[in-house]
């Protein structure tokens, strides 16, 4: 009795499927290249792995896939390459009309001379510039928000060390009159820290002159 012919049906365990597929793919590329140099056949040979890898063989007497398609639609009278060029084609005019609309629009919200504007087009024209003023503004009064908030917290910060500084030296100043010391450095201590003080003052006016009326 022969051998019972096998069920071709999916492998489930995943090693044995990968094992037997390199095992078929090389079976299969060597019939290819036998054929093709035995036969002197022309022959394209194109394979993608369940993971997408690509495997392909060529003939040697053709030149490029390329070649090989196109003797493939001039033999079956259809098109392969020519939907991927009609694609770019139609993907190039899009972009082609819109830069066209977007220059059309730059020398309207330019005022260009060469435009024949209507009252409604000026109309649509100014709110739109209105709009964008708004959005200017807002951006502006966040930029001008965010470095007073930065300046205030420096200055809170050279307030806190001026602070650290006046205690440590009232500190040394008592141990200095302790031991006897002479009344010029305290002199001395008081006018610098009055400077500091009106620094401090002058920055914080200036940075916000509001205060200044308060």
């Amino acid at each position: 009795m022969g051998r019972g012919r096998s069920e071709i049906k999916r492998i489930e365990n995943p090693t044995q499927r990968q094992s037997t597929f390199y095992k078929r793919r090389d079976g299969l590329f060597k019939k290819a290249r036998e054929l093709a140099v035995l036969c002197d056949a022309d022959l394209l040979l194109l394979l993608f792995s369940a993971s997408g890898k690509l495997y392909h063989y060529l003939a040697p007497t053709v030149p490029s896939v390329k070649d090989f398609v196109e003797r493939y639609e001039a033999a079956t009278h259809s098109k392969v390459w020519s939907d991927i060029r009609q694609e770019r084609r139609a993907e190039l005019e899009k972009v082609g009309k819109m830069c066209d609309i977007l220059e059309k629009e730059l020398r309207f919200m330019t005022v260009d001379d060469r435009e024949q504007y209507t009252v409604p087009s000026l109309a649509g024209l100014e709110q739109s510039l209105e709009a964008a003023m708004r959005k200017v503004r807002f951006e502006k009064d966040r930029k001008i928000g965010g470095e007073m908030s930065y300046l205030e917290n420096m200055i809170r910060g050279k307030q806190a060390e001026r602070y650290g500084l006046c205690d440590k030296l009232a500190h040394a100043q008592s141990l200095k009159d302790v031991e006897g010391g002479s009344t010029s450095l305290n002199n001395g201590l008081d006018l610098k820290l009055g400077m500091f003080s009106d620094l401090i003052q002058n920055l914080i006016l200036l940075v916000f002159p509001e205060k200044n009326k308060n």
